[in-house]
């Protein structure tokens, strides 16, 4: 695995960087590093605008082909915007479910027609999306989703709750996982929909968090439909497209979360200067092995993207190893604030920077597949285990 730029390359990341310094000005600038996990609440509006800055200048969907309003960018060159991103501190993206999720997976699995649909208010980021995956009864365990769908003419009705849905106040839309083929069971009859969320049938409802924020959302559908031909594959055979997804989000997504890793530790690292903790041997020992444990989380998903074959359930070491860092970041973060770090700023519940950190990051070994699955994945799958009963 070469980490240096071809001449290509070079010329590339010397592009991307001086296009951010160009436009991450006034209060772009002053908004450098606001968002991401459990920080999304922060100045959304303004960060829809910085994305469709982005998208007005062909900056958005770089690895997605050009007829369908991507730059065809290579692995490299999509690890090299990251990087530069990061480097600028440009604010944390909200277009990102739409682009990185539902997008290659249209492009791989969807019609032409559902292409020119849905793809060019991606790109634009006019269009936002969320996840219907995980349901009260259905988390990890995705084939046991009972939301069900039934084809009424010319449109799916569809019933059914779905759970931690991130960012569906926001979304105009919908990629759902649902049944439907009554009396089916597991990975067989199901459906991968594409439902509008601006309908009665749809409600929405934000679950606060131990941040006190609300990112997260339960979202019901009663009685919500949607187009016949808004089915990404063939009806029933939807778990293999959900799949063709979750491999789409453990892919160069993931050099998004190291952006704002990256930014945190800095942070961290920053604050532990100015208050003294760096003085402390065991947390000045704590940061050093963050800095090389980020470095550790990079080549292993370069070693990932870069590889000659498909990630398959290698991509679920790079969730145990991306998860865990965090964590221990969190972690790390208010032992570096101290004695600061146990109390609110002000009432009823006003958190600073490393407590949201601290507390968000609880849920990193949960959600998008806990660490229990994924070792199972990894041993069945990976090392040829024998399957647990």
């Amino acid at each position: 695995m070469d980490l240096t730029d071809s001449a290509a390359d070079s010329a590339f990341r010397s592009e991307v960087r001086q296009w951010l310094d160009d436009h991450l000005t006034g209060e772009f600038a002053a908004a450098g590093g606001i968002g991401g996990p459990g920080r999304e609440h922060e100045d959304f509006e303004l960060r829809l605008a910085w994305d469709r800055l982005l998208a007005e200048h062909g900056w958005t969907c770089l690895s997605w082909p050009r007829e369908y309003g991507g730059r065809e960018a290579t692995t490299e060159q999509q690890i090299i915007f990251h990087e530069e991103y990061a480097r600028a501190n440009a604010p944390v993206r909200v277009g990102h479910i739409g682009e990185e999720l539902l997008g290659p997976t249209l492009i791989a699995f969807g019609t032409e027609q559902q292409r020119a649909r849905f793809l060019p208010g991606i790109a634009g980021v006019r269009d936002l999306w969320c996840q219907g995956y995980s349901e009260p009864g259905a988390g990890s365990d995705l084939a046991a989703v009972s939301t069900a769908a039934e084809l009424d003419g010319d449109r799916w009705v569809v019933h059914g709750q779905k759970v931690w849905t991130s960012l569906a106040q926001h979304a105009d839309w919908c990629f759902a996982v649902v049944r439907t083929e009554p009396g089916s069971s597991r990975h067989a009859g199901l459906s991968y929909l594409l439902i509008p969320m601006d309908q009665p049938g749809v409600q929405v409802r934000p679950i606060v968090q131990l941040t006190g924020t609300s990112e997260f959302n339960e979202v019901f559908f009663d009685g919500a439909t949607t187009a016949a031909d808004n089915v990404v594959g063939e009806p029933g055979q939807g778990w293999r497209v959900a799949m063709g997804t979750l491999g789409f989000e453990r892919g160069i997504g993931t050099v998004d979360q190291q952006v704002v890793f990256r930014r945190e530790l800095a942070a961290i690292t920053e604050l532990a200067e100015s208050n003294g903790a760096a003085q402390d041997p065991v947390l000045r020992d704590r940061i050093d092995r963050a800095h090389i444990g980020l470095e550790a989380l990079r080549c292993t998903v370069l070693r990932m993207l870069c590889g000659d074959t498909p990630a398959g359930p290698q991509s679920s070491v790079v969730k145990l190893v991306w998860s865990s860092f965090h964590r221990g970041l969190g972690e790390l973060a208010l032992d570096v604030a101290g004695a600061d770090g146990l109390t609110a700023r002000g009432a009823p519940y006003d958190l600073d920077t490393w407590q949201r950190l601290f507390l968000f990051t609880r849920a990193d070994t949960i959600y998008g597949g806990s660490d229990e699955i994924q070792r199972n994945i990894v041993a069945e799958r990976i090392l040829g285990l024998p399957k647990g009963n």
